[in-house]
């Protein structure tokens, strides 16, 4: 979703020499597979996008996957990046690496001042890792890497698949799918009350260019929006633009994750980016795409 969002955002932006590889094309996580690739291409600008994501349920199904791959993946790229010569990285990470009870909206010197939330602390870990392994490549060898770390997303590509999806897709698909068979009712983990704030992709593509551009320190910078919502808020959004009449029962049962994640994006309204795409606005074309395409087997 983030990389094809980036590509979309460069393309638009009149530049054509890209380097492409699927995952099966290239293994980010061998390091033999992403060396010669670094090599032979030696590319000049590196938006490191590449990660295993997902949302609750995977996170705490999948924790030695989630930390394995991902520091693989990253490790892998950052030092091949600096060791053939690259420009300049931008490594994505994600809110999860905020302590789970940390003051609201998170600042980025939150970093490290508390526990993270159990059930994504893999992730967090290797996100985390990766701030520090571009902190510290600019520190010794003063490669220029940089970090941004995004709220959650949403959009084109998104993951549906409702065993390793976040919130908003599963959301999109389970009142879809509710809606087509006529269900009484959907369930919805946990009471509904976390908040959560909400990023089109490309949006988050956007401020990827612009700070690739405009940025070039150590530690790393929010992306957000700067405003959230409860998830029950969220639910009955979705409900209303899928068009789901019947009711939304909570299972309290499952887990809900960290009580709110808002991004502090202060720092990135003053270099001079904000977001574009209204959380609505967005949902509707994301949903409209998905009618109209048909791509999703459960369309």
């Amino acid at each position: 979703m983030v990389g094809s969002a980036i590509l979309r955002k460069l393309q638009a932006e009149g530049y054509t020499n890209f380097v492409l590889r699927t995952s099966v094309e290239l293994d980010l996580r061998r390091q033999t597979e992403v060396e010669e690739f670094f090599r032979k291409e030696k590319p000049d600008y590196v938006f490191l996008a590449a990660a295993k994501v997902g949302g609750i349920l995977a996170n705490n199904t999948y924790r030695a996957e989630f930390l394995y791959d991902n520091l693989q993946i990253q490790n892998n790229i950052i030092h091949s990046a600096w060791k053939y010569g690259a420009n300049k990285l931008l490594f994505l990470g994600s809110s999860c690496i905020y302590p789970k009870l940390a003051p609201q909206p998170l600042k980025e010197d939150s970093l490290l001042t508390g526990l993270l939330e159990p059930t994504n602390e893999p992730y967090a870990i290797a996100k985390i890792a990766g701030i520090k392994m571009c902190d510290a490549y600019r520190s010794q060898y003063g490669f220029s890497a940089i970090s941004v770390m995004p709220t959650n997303l949403y959009g084109p590509n998104d993951n549906y698949d409702l065993k390793s999806s976040h919130v908003l897709p599963a959301l999109i698909r389970k009142f879809h799918e509710a809606r087509k068979k006529g269900t009484p009712s959907v369930s919805m983990w946990g009471t509904g009350s976390p908040k959560r704030e909400f990023l089109h992709v490309d949006d988050l593509a956007d401020a990827c260019y612009f700070v690739m551009q405009k940025w070039d320190e150590p530690g790393f910078l929010n992306i957000g929006t700067g405003t959230d919502l409860s998830i029950k808020d969220l639910a009955l959004l979705i409900q209303d633009i899928v068009g789901y009449t019947g009711d939304i029962v909570h299972d309290t049962t499952k887990p809900a994750g960290t009580p709110r994640k808002l991004m502090d994006v202060s720092r990135l309204h003053a270099l001079g980016w904000q977001h574009q795409i209204d959380l609505r606005e967005g949902i509707q074309s994301v949903y409209d795409s998905l009618l109209q395409d048909k791509k999703q087997s459960w369309v």
